[in-house]
């Protein structure tokens, strides 16, 4: 065999290079660096509308079920039915309040006048059956015997300032009354558009949560929805209720001015202060006038209209809300300390998603781990 006869041939095969991954790191990262900044600039951009966006979905979220009731009521006429809850919301917020500052503003001068003579007047001694009250009456009775011991210029020299710094900052409060009406009428107005077109919103909502959790996600919109109403229905029943109870006891003693004090106390109670300062005040006015059985029974009927709060709020929002009643009232009282007033709406809902997203995710876990077993079995 010749040199020649030889066919000698290389393999022609090559490695294959690597795969480029089918993402781009500096791509993504630019991506992400330029949705946050547009999304933090449209935040920027629309922060002074942020508060009465969110009065206005919770608003519109509470009161769902009740305008989809008025629609019907008014022959399936949507237009007309925006038209009339609109001008309930208008009667119901505006008006009180225009009426309430101009009656602070026309009776400061008397309640300081009202105020020094109610200063300048002895303290009757207190009844002896509120010294034997556990616990606190000894303190009560020691507090008030200094009080009553004091003389009526010392006592006046003392509390003066106070009152004077007490109407300077309602008469402030009356002053800035104006961006609060502005703010009142804008959060209104966006109601009225979210009632028009209130199934736009829910379907595109539900879509955004789809997209980012499945069906869990609309099962957490279902269930913010289910908090929202369930505080609301929660908080101004429980109002509504002290309120009342308290107005009853006030009538009953003989306090003037009851209705409008009634008012007070389901305003205080819509805002989380609760009935005692309108009560408390009152106790203490009838003891001024030596009215003092209607004092002491006035006491009573205060710790019960108080007492009313803790029985009544958890059983209406456990029933609204297809949650654990612990979260709820947390996310109440933790909403309320974290965002103010509207924090008790906010609260609930952010739990409420959280909740569900961590539950959905457990459980899904442990179906993979289940399945998982089985196969291997």
């Amino acid at each position: 065999m010749s040199a020649g006869s030889l066919d000698v041939r290389l393999p022609t095969t090559v490695e294959p290079r690597p795969a480029r991954p089918s993402w781009d790191l500096t791509r993504i990262l630019l991506a992400v660096v330029g949705i946050g900044g547009l999304l933090a600039a449209s935040l920027w951009i629309l922060r002074p509308f942020l508060p009465s966006v969110i009065w206005a979905t919770m608003i519109v979220v509470a009161t769902w079920p009740m305008f989809r009731a008025l629609e019907r009521r008014l022959w399936g006429r949507r237009g007309l039915a925006v038209v009339v809850i609109t001008l309930v919301m208008l009667a119901a917020l505006l008006v009180p309040l225009a009426f309430a500052t101009i009656a602070i503003v026309q009776r400061a001068d008397d309640f300081v006048t009202q105020a020094k003579t109610l200063i300048a007047r002895p303290l009757p001694p207190l009844p002896e059956r509120i010294a034997h009250v556990p616990v606190v009456g000894k303190k009560i009775a020691f507090e008030w015997d200094k009080i009553a011991r004091a003389p009526s210029q010392e006592l006046a020299a003392r509390v003066g300032p106070h009152v004077r710094d007490i109407v300077r900052w309602i008469l402030g409060q009356a002053g800035s009354v104006g961006g609060l009406l502005l703010q009142l009428l804008l959060t209104i107005g966006i109601a009225a558009l979210m009632y028009a077109r209130g199934e736009m919103a829910v379907s595109g909502v539900l879509a955004f949560a789809r997209r980012l959790a499945g069906e869990q996600g609309s099962r957490a919109v279902a269930l913010s929805g289910g908090a929202i109403r369930a505080v609301a229905l929660g908080i101004v029943v429980t109002a509504l209720v002290q309120a009342l109870v308290g107005g009853i006891g006030l009538f009953a003693a003989g306090v003037p001015h009851t209705v409008l004090l009634t008012c007070v106390m389901l305003m205080l109670g819509i805002a989380q202060v609760g009935p005692s300062p309108v009560m408390f005040g009152a106790v203490i006015w009838l003891f001024a006038q030596d009215r003092t059985t209607w004092g002491i029974v006035l006491i009573v009927w205060s710790l019960v209209t108080m007492s009313l709060d803790n029985v009544l709020r958890p059983l209406l929002i456990k029933r609204g809300a297809d949650l654990p009643l612990l979260l709820i009232v947390a996310g109440v009282v933790g909403g309320l300390l974290a965002f103010g007033l509207v924090g008790l709406f906010v609260g609930p809902v952010i739990l409420a998603v959280a909740y569900t997203l961590l539950v959905a995710w457990v459980q899904d876990g442990g179906a993979d781990s289940t399945s998982q077993q089985e196969n291997a079995s």
